[in-house]
């Protein structure tokens, strides 16, 4: 099972399925495809600095806004982050397996929040190409809106050292249930603390982070921002990448417990969302629980868990 969800692939492992570089990324777009979870089934294949390969594929939650959903993009991306990869070389996606295009707009807004944004390769083909040709992102999105328009500094968003220096307030901060098992609330709280400090929200400045049980297993992910707020990724849906990449293909439905860790006074909030998409996806009263946080000063030391 597990290999059946395999979401990344060392160099040694991408050689032994015929991807011996960039160009043969599209050997793997059919396992991407069929890792997805939409009735119109969309792959990517991307490939990191460090050599290794990563698929992504698109989420959806039924009877939910589509503005919650994974593309599988934004997937790819967040498995980077979550993996620790400080850059992406060349990008493959396509929704039947033959026909390779552009990302869409609210993806390219992602791939644009990385530093070395303009050189990543796009994988372009149609039906009647033998193999495509990869152009820059920059050759196709010249005149794009991005994050270096208002940003004083390049965008980061896979940068590996992110620390947004948060600490936790005590506990009569925490809003929500109850949790049946209150002995998890250090594990969680630390794990959803420390996936918030990674959080990826130079926009707004309103990072956060979720932590997500399952059977015993913790699965973390955090707020990926881009500088059009609305189709920013939530830490629920980049905790749900870990999910499936680690999770040996388990339902959502199996989901028991949550934490999410988020600023007291953030302008961009998250539990409401949060709250929605878990009570609509994870098992029937799944325990969900919101702690604040708030940022640091340099010389400070407190942190409490």
């Amino acid at each position: 099972m597990a290999q059946q969800n395999k979401f990344v692939f060392t160099t040694e492992q991408a050689a032994s399925e015929g991807i011996t570089d960039h160009k043969k990324l599209p050997k793997l777009i059919e396992k991407a495809r069929n890792l997805a979870k939409a009735p119109i089934k969309v792959g990517a294949v991307g490939r990191a600095s460090s050599g290794r390969v990563y698929l992504g594929a698109n989420v959806e939650f039924e009877g939910l806004s589509p503005s919650l959903s994974i593309h599988a993009e934004q997937f790819l991306i967040a498995n980077l982050a979550l993996n620790l990869e400080p850059k992406l070389t060349h990008l493959a996606v396509s929704h039947n397996g033959t026909v390779f295009n552009d990302p869409c707009y609210r993806c390219t807004h992602f791939l644009q929040e990385m530093t070395n944004a303009p050189q990543i390769e796009i994988l372009l083909k149609n039906e009647n190409d033998e193999d495509g040709s990869f152009k820059s992102l920059e050759s196709h999105n010249a005149d794009k809106f991005g994050p270096e328009s208002i940003l004083p500094a390049e965008p980061s968003l896979l940068l590996v050292e992110c620390d947004n220096r948060l600490a936790l307030f005590n506990e009569n901060s925490a809003t929500g249930g109850i949790f049946s098992n209150p002995d998890l609330y250090p594990l969680l709280k630390w794990v959803a603390l420390k996936a918030a400090k990674k959080s990826y929200a130079p926009h707004s400045k309103c990072p956060s982070g979720v932590a997500l049980v399952c059977e015993g297993k913790v699965y973390r992910g955090w707020y990926i921002e881009t500088v059009a707020y609305n189709i920013s990724l939530g830490p629920v849906q980049a905790a749900l990448v870990d999910f499936m990449a680690r999770g040996e293909g388990k339902g959502f439905d199996k989901i028991t417990r949550a934490v999410m860790v988020e600023k007291k006074d953030a302008k961009v909030r998250q539990e409401d969302t949060a709250r929605t998409l878990l009570e609509n996806i994870a098992a029937p009263n799944c325990d969900f629980k919101v702690f604040h946080c708030y940022e640091q000063l340099e010389d400070s030391s407190r942190d409490i868990l």
